[in-house]
């Protein structure tokens, strides 16, 4: 294994690996060491698809001649995460007749691990993903820790399971035909890590800021590698969400309530949301009383390093994003719940926050 390539075990009750390195998509061996039946679904979008699923489907057919392969694309765009869509990946799965050892890869960034794992979820009760992010912000979030779903107008991720997946397989060179913003995006859940868990990581970025966003492969294994080392460590300890997994939701509250008033097709995608629901989270931690504005401070000035948004979107009303709020998944019956921080690599969870606060932190 070069010093660009990382293993992380994700242990528990559903074990697996997250492979981390360059050239990973053509390794076919790799591509089917958890494979178990003779059907393969290969789900994509209309951005990714041209360039990695003929790659892709050649791996696994060299490595198993015998398999029947079918590929899916859909548009490209968090607006596409949908029950509609989520319904066309089923009917292809019918389609090719694919068994309960049947196994999908989810080819791209967030939207599509997502729904193709909620495929894989419902699918005769569960068969097997391989998650094969594309994206920086897949690649530390959302395709490790098995949660999947997709959006509805009301909410961002309402309708989902949990589907630990089989195996993740990111290929550190898909990133060159990133975005820079995209790129950028991801980089906000990185400094997430460092935020709620690992004070050190918040200084190993700042000092290698100017090489991630210069994608500097061996600076970016090395954050994907860290960021999914922390991330399997919480999600081992709490599979389903009841405890420490929420901290994963650091500034998420506030970013989901932006990206559904904002319609998810315009605005702020994913990552640059969570930028600013981080600085609203701290912003409300110091309203609370629980870290100091000078940290909250110091948290916006790293991630305006990261050219990452900072500030509140004009045209958004407060009382608007509480009410998106009061629907997010975080919230109780008894009240709104959020992941509040006490600064540099600590944050907790905590329940029935008064409203009166949150407005102050949107208003401020």
């Amino acid at each position: 294994m070069s010093v660009l390539q990382h293993q992380v075990d994700v242990r528990g009750a559903a074990p697996y690996r997250i492979h981390i390195g360059p050239g990973l998509l053509d390794d076919g061996n790799l591509l089917t060491a958890t494979l178990r039946g003779r059907h393969a679904l290969i789900v994509s979008d209309a951005n990714v698809a041209p360039l990695y699923a003929k790659r892709v489907e050649a791996a696994l057919r060299a490595a198993q001649p015998e398999l029947r392969i079918a590929r899916h694309v859909i548009d490209a765009g968090e607006a596409e995460k949908t029950l509609t869509n989520f319904a066309g990946v089923i009917d292809v799965l019918a389609n090719l007749g694919a068994t309960r050892d049947a196994c999908i890869y989810a080819l791209g960034g967030g939207v599509i691990g997502d729904m193709a794992g909620f495929a894989g979820a419902c699918w005769m009760r569960g068969i097997d993903v391989v998650q094969l992010p594309t994206s920086l912000l897949a690649m530390v979030d959302s395709s490790v820790g098995g949660k999947t779903a997709v959006d509805m107008p009301q909410g961002k991720n309402l309708v989902g399971a949990f589907h630990p997946p089989r195996a993740v397989i990111a290929d550190t060179t898909t990133l060159r035909t990133l975005p820079p913003r995209e790129l950028r995006a991801g980089l906000a859940e990185v400094i997430k890590y460092g935020a709620i868990v690992d004070a050190d990581f918040l200084q190993w970025l700042a000092a290698h800021c100017d090489a991630l966003l210069a994608d500097d492969d061996a600076s970016l294994a090395e954050a994907i590698a860290r960021s999914c080392t922390h991330k399997a460590a919480i999600t081992e300890r709490d599979p389903f969400e009841h405890g420490d997994r929420a901290l994963l939701n650091f500034g998420h509250t506030f970013a989901h309530a932006i990206e559904a008033e904002q319609g998810y097709a315009h605005g702020f995608n994913h990552g640059e949301a969570v930028a600013v629901g981080m600085v609203l989270a701290a912003r409300l931690s110091s309203v609370l009383g629980m870290a100091t504005s000078a940290s909250a401070d110091a948290l916006r000035d790293l991630l305006q390093r990261f050219d990452l948004p900072v500030d509140m979107p004009t045209g958004l009303v407060p009382d608007a994003l509480l009410a998106r709020m009061r629907l997010d998944k975080k919230a109780q019956a008894s009240g709104l719940r959020f992941i509040l921080w006490q600064g540099p690599g600590s944050a907790q969870v905590v329940a029935d926050v008064p409203e009166a606060a949150v407005l102050q932190a949107l208003r401020s």
